[in-house]
């Protein structure tokens, strides 16, 4: 069996005509695997952001729930790992330079070969010592010293990293393309920020010129508390809009080699992203900090099954990037892990209602836990000070840093999780990981709230705390749904639900 996964980062849903008509975004070539594909509607976010949402595809399991970003944990049983069990060969092109940080270990090692394309975003590539002179006096938002210098090393498109990603899985797929049973993961980068796109592409949409020299990258901040004004803004979304054009250029590169080849019946083909972002929306810059509306949690998923099964079709059920690592090794025929919380989407490319599941639980470690059913979207606060809040972690490294070096003698160490007989460290956490540009990072996402998306998908209406009965429901789900994916018993504290718990289990006893 063929696998060829195509993860493009931070690529919204609303910017593909398959999901939004109205769509301004020039993208032929997702147009076209899109009519050729399973299109799945109600796909949602896990664990976010980055490198949370890639242990979630290779483990099949939600991340979130016990650690913020990190590696790829001794005891997990990964995608790649099975599949080379079963001698399967797989491969890895990416730019993603998080793999190669603290706090991105034992990815790309999965795999029995990989290809890195450097020059993303902060990635220490060029050295210099004095600055470049590309530097930009008048700005908004932020500047990466390092990524003026790494963008002298592409004067044409052909050599920027997610091109570079692209023209590499398509050089891999002619050396290698007609052997069988492979995975294949092709992952760029881009459409993530920095919005560096060459003018080619810009020219394509209407909208203001920047009033300062440069703005590629927001400060993950409300635009009312920032001095970025509405045309900076139009100019951002223009940018972004403009490098998703670029991206489907070249993902059309690689579908034309999988036709090429004559594999094109022969192959499972998934393209998807991790995560979406704002741009303006709801006065929001960039994500993580937020809560997970709709603009940042309801994803795109385009699945080709083998011999075009299912094309054209759109698919209702509940699904998340957990169930691609059950569905690879579905199709593959290989028995899935008992530790896997995802389910296979394989019987839907014969049955159109086969069932999935019947809830989408997703969030950022240490903030709010949100949940849906696919009719009402749930997200439950933490109680104030957010506490009891801990990491688990074998591989104690997280973004850029080591996790506990603030209160090491708070550290504790044992066999916290029930699933695996490892040893891990509980460390305490008094801030969520991610927030590093706030003071205040529980602000946005200290109020629970409640939507009903068939009237209201803009989540304009709060429901919470006014007796909808719906509240109960879902209050029920998430208990439900944080049992089944082993949630750390001090969740519960965190979120107001343990006596709710407590009331449920005392409920069930005979």
């Amino acid at each position: 069996m063929r696998t060829i996964l195509v993860l493009m980062d931070t690529l919204r849903r609303d910017v593909l005509s398959c999901y939004n008509l109205q769509s301004p975004v020039v993208t032929p070539n997702l147009d076209a695997f899109a009519r050729e594909s399973c299109v799945f509607d109600e796909h949602w976010v896990g664990s976010a952001p980055c490198m949370p949402a890639r242990r979630d595809i290779l483990t099949g399991r939600l991340n979130f729930l016990e650690r913020g970003w990190g590696p790829i944990e001794p005891f997990d049983v990964t995608l790649p790992q099975v599949l080379r069990e079963h001698g399967y060969f797989c491969h890895i092109t990416t730019d993603h330079c998080h793999y190669l940080r603290t706090g991105g270990e034992g990815y790309l090692q999965q795999f029995n070969t990989w290809d890195y394309h450097r020059g993303q975003e902060g990635d220490p590539w060029v050295s210099a010592i004095d600055d470049p002179s590309n530097m930009p006096r008048d700005y908004y938002g932020r500047v990466r010293r390092q990524y003026q210098l790494n963008r002298t090393q592409w004067p044409e498109e052909a050599q920027m990293p997610s091109p570079l990603t692209f023209q590499s899985a398509c050089d891999w797929l002619d050396r290698n393309g007609q052997a069988e049973d492979y995975f294949l993961m092709v992952e760029a980068f881009d459409p993530h920020e920095p919005f560096d796109v060459p003018d080619e592409y810009l020219s394509l949409y209407d909208g203001p010129e920047l009033d300062r020299d440069y703005y590629e990258i927001p400060c993950y901040a409300r635009q009312s508390e920032s001095d970025v004004t509405d045309d900076a803004v139009a100019y951002l979304r223009r940018r972004y809009h403009a490098l998703v054009t670029m991206t489907d250029r070249w993902f059309g590169r690689l579908m034309d080699k999988v036709r090429e080849l004559g594999i094109w019946d022969d192959v499972l083909l998934v393209a998807t992203t991790d995560h979406g972002y704002f741009l303006g929306e709801r006065d929001f810059l960039g994500k993580n900090f937020m809560p997970l509306y709709n603009e940042l949690a309801h994803l795109p998923l385009l699945v080709r099954f083998p011999g075009g099964a299912r094309a054209g079709r759109h698919a209702q059920q509940l699904t998340q990037n957990i169930d691609l690592m059950p569905t690879v090794l579905d199709f593959a025929g290989i028995e899935i892990p008992d530790d896997v919380a995802g389910v296979s989407l394989k019987p839907l490319a014969t049955d159109a209602d086969a069932p999935t599941k019947d809830y989408a639980l997703f969030g950022y470690h240490a903030m709010d836990v949100n949940i849906t059913d696919g009719r009402y979207v749930y997200f439950r606060a933490p109680v104030p000070g957010n506490q009891p809040c801990f990491e688990y972690a074998a591989m104690p490294t997280t973004i850029r840093r080591v996790l506990g070096t603030d209160n090491p003698g708070a550290i504790e160490c044992g066999r916290f999780l029930p699933r695996t007989d490892y040893p891990v460290f509980k460390v305490p956490v008094t801030k969520p990981g991610i927030i590093d540009q706030s003071d205040d990072p529980l602000r946005e996402v200290s109020k629970t709230r409640l939507f009903d998306l068939a009237v209201d998908y803009g989540e304009l209406d709060d429901l919470a705390g006014g007796n909808d009965p719906a509240e109960d429901r879902m209050v029920g789900l998430l208990l439900r749904a944080l049992d089944e994916n082993d949630a750390p018993p001090e969740q519960y504290e965190r979120l107001g639900l343990a006596a709710a718990r407590s009331a449920c289990q005392s409920d069930a006893r005979p």
